[in-house]
Formats: structure tokens, C-alpha cells, sequence
């Protein structure tokens, strides 16, 4: 009795021919060891989408065990960095050198970074959400860092309208007094009566895509993390201590920032990075005052990259 095995792709011709872009699998769960610029090397619990473009109209498929064997052989025995995910797409096309010339893999997960409070020195996880992409397209590379970071952003428009108010209810409660007494006000400054009202403030997001420059040799998560929480001064917290709060409000109070305010911000620091080729990035204020969100999204402009 024969023991082999019938092999569709191999010997069987497409129903009907044409080229295909893309055949592959998604949302494959895998653990992967992953290297960061200046972190030590950790596993993550990711999502990968592998893909190869299909340019024999005749063929009946791919081979997808060979693409989820090359990422299984990654988790097992090596590290996810810039080197290594070149490697990967280098074996999805070599794996299939009579069908494909196009190789994309994605990795999805959260990246965890201990953070220190803000005045205390208390020191707790926080989650960035992470995307990372790398294609192979008839020896052209691309790889592309995607990281969602989240602040807190306070509306210069309510900040003022509260001023307002603070301002008329001091005129009532000293007007008619012949003498304003320093520690009368400060006293009255305390109470809720004093600070009658405080602007609106919501958690925010600021999504961002980087594609790496050739340059480049290691993934530069943390770096762009620090950068955008360093340009916006209100990334949300981890550990916190009263000190740490009251210094959170102060920041919020000196940082007052619309949408627009926030992306600029990050546009800045995106433009003078000579390690992007290219960015995208979008803001979301997802507003406490209305029921939807204010968006700014914009792009380094570059001829043929991102579109906003």
C-alpha cells in the first residue's frame, strides 16, 4: 500500500487562473522574544498575519504550513528584530521561489515599559500597543513601527470659560468688601465655592507610524514612546501617590492642547527625526463634553508614502 500523500498545490492546476496579491493566514497567537532598543529581550503574546502574493496564475496555492513553520521555528529558537524579521521575509520567498516575489508579515501585541511616577519615584507597568510590519516586495524593504501611546489633553477653550467663572465669583464674593484680606482669599481659594468650576479634560490617543530608515539596526519602540510623551507632558500613569496627582493636574493646567494643538506637537518632533522615512500619525481626544471625538491627523508629505 502507497503511503504518500496526495500534495493539491503541487499537482493540481487552479480552477480558474489569475495572480492574487496576497494568500497567507491572520491572527495566528504565537509568543515571540522580542528585542527593543535599550530594553532587555522579553516575550510578548502576539497576533502575526503572514502573507506571500501568488504570480503563477496557474498554481492551485501556496504552501501556508511553510510560512506558519519559518514563524513557529522564530518563536521557538530566535529573537523578533530588525534582522531577524528580514530573515523571516527572505524565507517566506525562498519557501515559495517558484510562486512569489512579495512577502508581509505583521506583528501585533502590547509592549509593557515600567514608567515612574511623576513626583513620588513609585515606578508601574504601563501596556503600549504595538504593530510591527516588514514586506519584502521584489527586493525592496519596508518596515514599518506602529505604537498607540495614551495622554490625557484638557480643552483651552473650557480652561478659559472656567477662568471666567472663578474670576466673576471672586468679583461677587470680595466686591463689596472696603479691604481684601490675603488670607481671606486664600482661605476662599480652597473651598469649592473659590474654584467654581474646572475645565473638561479626557484621555486621548495618539496613534503613530514610522517607516524605519536603512539605517536603522534595532527597533526603536521606547524611543518613540519617550518622544511622544515627552512632547505632549500628560502620558497617562501607572503607580500614583497624591503628590503624583497634584502634579498630573498642574501639568494638565500648563499643557492646555485642541487636537490640533497635540498633533503639531508631534509633527515637530516627527519631522526632525532623520531616522523616518516617512510617518503618519493621527490624535484622538475622545471628548468628555461631547458624545464624539475630535480627530487631527497628518503625514511627513513625502511623494508616494503615507496619505493622511
Amino acid at each position: 500500500m502507497s503511503t504518500s500523500m496526495p500534495d493539491i498545490a503541487n499537482h493540481t492546476t487552479a480552477q480558474t487562473e489569475g495572480t492574487l496579491d496576497w494568500v497567507g493566514m491572520s491572527n495566528i497567537e504565537m509568543p515571540i522574544m522580542l528585542a527593543s532598543k535599550g530594553e532587555s529581550e522579553r516575550m510578548v503574546s502576539a497576533y502575526v498575519d503572514a502573507f506571500v502574493n501568488l504570480k503563477e496564475p496557474k498554481a492551485k496555492g501556496i504552501h501556508m504550513s511553510r510560512l506558519y513553520l519559518l514563524l513557529d521555528d522564530l518563536s521557538n529558537n530566535g529573537v523578533l528584530n530588525y534582522k531577524s524579521l528580514v530573515a523571516l521575509l527572505d524565507g517566506f520567498i525562498s519557501s515559495h521561489h517558484d510562486l512569489s516575489d512579495n512577502a508581509k508579515v505583521k506583528f501585533t501585541f502590547d509592549y509593557h515599559l515600567r514608567r515612574k511616577s511623576l513626583i513620588s519615584g513609585k515606578q508601574g507597568w504601563k501596556a503600549y500597543p504595538v504593530t510591527l510590519t516588514g514586506r519584502l516586495n521584489q527586493g525592496a524593504l519596508t518596515i514599518e513601527l506602529a505604537v498607540d501611546v495614551r495622554y490625557s489633553s484638557t480643552c483651552p477653550c473650557s480652561a478659559a470659560l472656567a477662568r471666567q467663572l472663578i474670576q466673576r465669583a471672586f468679583k461677587d464674593k470680595f466686591l463689596n468688601e472696603d479691604a481684601v484680606d490675603l488670607n481671606d482669599v486664600h482661605e476662599w481659594l480652597g473651598t469649592t465655592e473659590g474654584i467654581v468650576a474646572t475645565p473638561h479634560s479626557q484621555r486621548s490617543v495618539a496613534e503613530v507610524k514610522v517607516k524605519l530608515a536603512e539605517n536603522i539596526s534595532e527597533l526603536p519602540i521606547t524611543d518613540i514612546v519617550d518622544a511622544i510623551e515627552n512632547a505632549l507632558q500628560t502620558p497617562v500613569q501607572a503607580a500614583v501617590k497624591r503628590e503624583d496627582e497634584q502634579e498630573f493636574a498642574r501639568l494638565n493646567g500648563q499643557n492646555l492642547m485642541f487636537c490640533e494643538d497635540a498633533a503639531r506637537r508631534l509633527q515637530h518632533i516627527m519631522l526632525s527625526n532623520s531616522n523616518y522615512d516617512d510617518f503618519w500619525l493621527r490624535i484622538n481626544h475622545l471628548e468628555s463634553l461631547h458624545a464624539h471625538d475630535a480627530v487631527s491627523v497628518t503625514t511627513k508629505g513625502v511623494i508616494g508614502g503615507y496619505l493622511p
